[in-house]
């Protein structure tokens, strides 16, 4: 067993290695949690995006192929707006070229959505399943559903993207945050600012978050191997929070699309946009990136700014295409590779160790 010196992270977790699987909807699920587990790290369930039957039959394929692992259920922590007529109609009208190369009727456009925030029937489930390990996005649930998830005795941890709200969740009770520096794959977890151009990077926000909070903090984005690892728990991170690096691996769910796009993946084909579900996240660009806008004000506000393009990717898709969905990945996402999620993780784990000199 790997010797490692700060151990919070280990012993709050339960896990062999300071490493924690990022819960990343549409790649990941209970075979990429099992895999991670399997080489000693935390597991991670994304259940914004699909039912709760499906949530409960996911913790339970787990749970049998794990023996007692413990598991991170993820679940996002939005506040839903609804948009106006007008503002719809701006979306639409900008789309309206798409929807014509492509033959879409507007009157057929599927009902948009499809991340849900956290609620009272998924707190019960909550209840009922009792994880571990409970993790939030884009800051808490109001503070009677967020009572009742500690009350399970479940570890509560969120993400953060600046100290600032590094010290807002440690005031709410978590018990570790997650500093999501600016080169992260996927959504930003923001939640005091909307200012994307003054985030930080993650390796200029962890010393910082280090010192101005008393819990474990995990470092995420842009780490996707040892070395980047070792360098993390050297400025003081207690563990990482790894996604990209998994998204090519044999367990993760990645549609074709995506994994094609990941093979073109280099430090320079990045951006965050909020065209593609109307919150900034960081993917690898595309064509509706490319011709809308990074940051377009006409975007719907999350997640119904992707309703619409649902049947453009449906166009495409089939092709191989990424032009108009999600290809999530952060700036390291050159690093990823092919191989069961198992190897990926122990490998990691073993060269920082060894860089670490332990």
């Amino acid at each position: 067993m790997t010797a490692w010196i700060d151990r919070r992270a280990l012993d709050l977790f339960a896990i062999e290695h300071p490493l924690l699987l990022a819960p990343m909807a549409g790649s990941g699920g209970s075979a990429l949690a099992t895999a991670v587990a399997h080489a000693g790290g935390l597991g991670a369930i994304p259940c914004a995006s699909i039912s709760l039957q499906t949530i409960e039959a996911e913790v339970k394929t787990f749970r049998t192929a794990t023996s007692g692992a413990r598991v991170n259920l993820n679940f996002f922590a939005h506040a839903p707006i609804t948009p106006t007529g007008e503002a719809t109609q701006r979306w639409l009208d900008r789309l309206a070229p798409y929807f014509a190369e492509f033959g879409v009727n507007v009157a057929d456009l599927p009902k948009a959505g499809g991340r849900a925030p956290f609620d009272s029937a998924m707190c019960s489930l909550i209840e009922t399943l009792r994880p571990e390990v409970v993790s939030f996005h884009f800051g808490l649930p109001v503070d009677a559903l967020l009572d009742r998830v500690k009350a399970t005795g479940a570890i509560v941890i969120a993400s953060a993207t600046t100290v600032a709200e590094g010290r807002w969740l440690q005031e709410r009770g978590c018990d570790a945050v997650i500093a999501q520096g600016y080169e992260a794959g996927g959504h930003r977890g923001n939640f005091l600012t909307d200012d994307m151009a003054t985030q930080p990077g993650t390796f200029a926000l962890v010393p910082q978050m280090v010192d101005a909070l008393k819990v474990p903090v995990i470092a995420a984005g842009g780490i996707a191997d040892g070395r980047g690892m070792a360098a993390a728990l050297c400025l003081g991170a207690s563990a990482v929070q790894l996604g990209t690096a998994f998204l090519l691996s044999e367990e993760a769910t990645t549609v074709t699309a995506h994994r094609n796009a990941l093979r073109t993946a280099r430090d320079d084909n990045t951006a965050v946009t909020n065209v593609l579900t109307g919150r900034p996240a960081r993917g690898i660009v595309n064509r509706i990136m490319r011709e809308v806008g990074m940051l377009s004000s006409d975007a719907l506000p999350f997640p119904l700014a992707g309703g619409p393009l649902t049947p453009l990717r449906a166009a495409t898709e089939p092709d191989g295409l990424g032009d108009f969905q999600p290809l999530w990945s952060g700036q390291a996402g050159a690093l990823a590779r092919d191989a069961s999620a198992t190897e990926i993780a122990m490998q990691i784990a073993e060269r920082a160790a060894r860089m670490l000199g332990i």
